[in-house]
């Protein structure tokens, strides 16, 4: 795999974790975060959400980010909140809540929406009568879940604890970036980090839509070809291990 030579866009602390485990299997990488993370100031609304978790039958979380303000919440309005059922959408996330003492549940195989809906705690727990869900996310996040869970008959509410935004780059950093380190794939994490890819790659986006695209779900994948994007791979799942399984079975392109 070593003739890969990725551009990874994650926030700069998880960019540079990933780069740190791909070097080890002998992939270059290179980082341009495309999503700084701002948490929301807190308010009320937080608050008696944290306080009052014990009204839930499941809470979601699902990012990094909203793990760890939910942690801090926690601590702050809602101690009491071990006896909920927690639910997380891929492993890493899960880990940020099981050191904080939670018992959390995730697919084994998969850390995205659809991985999450089938796995047998979720479906159980939202069989009870009149189930509530609430879900932890940034802004805008991710739909699927409460559009599922709504159709098996629970409520579901939503707290956005942050919101995500592009940092600023001079309007050619992208392609220059590329073109400067011989880049030959692209990598995002999420819907709004390909968004904030195809923002920023302006009018040199028809040129970059022709590399690789690696991408964590179905969903962003589908987003990546309407904006062009030539050659999408879904890894079916944002976790270092769905990359470096996605990587293995694609062949590197000829530039």
């Amino acid at each position: 795999m070593t003739g890969w030579r990725l551009l990874l866009t994650r926030p700069a602390d998880e960019s540079a974790a990933l780069g740190s485990l791909l070097a080890e299997q002998g992939i270059f990488s290179s980082s341009l975060p495309l999503l700084d993370i701002v948490p929301i100031p807190v308010s009320g609304t937080m608050g008696k959400a944290f306080r009052e978790l014990d009204r839930y039958c499941a809470v979601i979380v699902v990012s990094k980010p909203a793990a760890r303000i939910g942690v801090e919440l926690l601590d702050r309005f809602g101690p009491q909140a071990t006896r909920v059922k927690w639910f997380s959408v891929g492993a890493a996330t899960a880990q940020i809540l099981e050191a904080r003492g939670l018992d959390v549940s995730f697919p084994a195989q998969g850390d995205d929406s659809e991985a999450l809906l089938e796995l047998a705690a979720l479906r159980e727990a939202v069989a009870r009568p009149d189930p509530r869900v609430l879900i932890l996310r940034g802004e805008g996040g991710r739909e699927l879940l409460a559009e599922r869970l709504r159709e098996r008959g629970a409520s579901v509410e939503y707290l956005e604890l942050y919101r995500r935004e592009l940092p600023q780059y001079p309007a050619a950093a992208l392609g220059q970036r590329i073109e400067a380190e011989r880049l030959n794939a692209l990598v995002v994490s999420s819907g709004q980090g390909f968004e904030h890819l195809h923002q920023l790659a302006g009018d040199a986006w028809p040129q970059l839509a022709r590399l690789p695209l690696f991408v964590p779900s179905p969903r962003v994948a589908e987003l990546a070809r309407a904006a062009g994007a030539l050659t999408v791979v879904d890894c079916r799942g944002a976790s270092a291990a769905a990359l470096l399984t996605a990587l293995r079975e694609h062949p590197v392109p000829v530039l």
